[in-house]
């Protein structure tokens, strides 16, 4: 089992309204800098909600959603201090196949 931690809020909010694209884009840069795999997506409308135990976290997301899905819980907790008005949290699966599969 693989543990994914994720930062989630409504896809206006975390695609238009914050500087999401820039956010990434540097991290991205800085991964490559110290030559670390990629351990994060960007997943718009995840399917990893609807495991019983996300449950809550679902109940509070009323629009289209969008999430960071991170391997890293440092990054996603950077995250959230970054972009204040998230939800984060954590899953476990089998495979990655299992969040992206929309």
């Amino acid at each position: 089992m693989y543990n994914y931690y994720f930062a989630i809020a409504s896809q206006d909010f975390l695609i238009k309204e914050e500087p999401l694209e820039e956010i990434l884009r540097e991290r991205t840069s800085y991964y490559k800098s110290i030559n670390k795999d990629i351990d994060f997506w960007l997943v718009l409308n995840p399917s990893f909600l609807n495991m019983p135990e996300l449950y809550p976290v679902k109940k509070q997301i009323t629009y289209k959603s969008a999430a960071i899905v991170s391997c890293d819980k440092k990054f996603i907790q950077w995250l959230k201090l970054r972009i204040s008005f998230v939800i984060t949290g954590n899953f476990q699966s089998k495979s990655l196949l299992k969040i992206d599969n929309q």
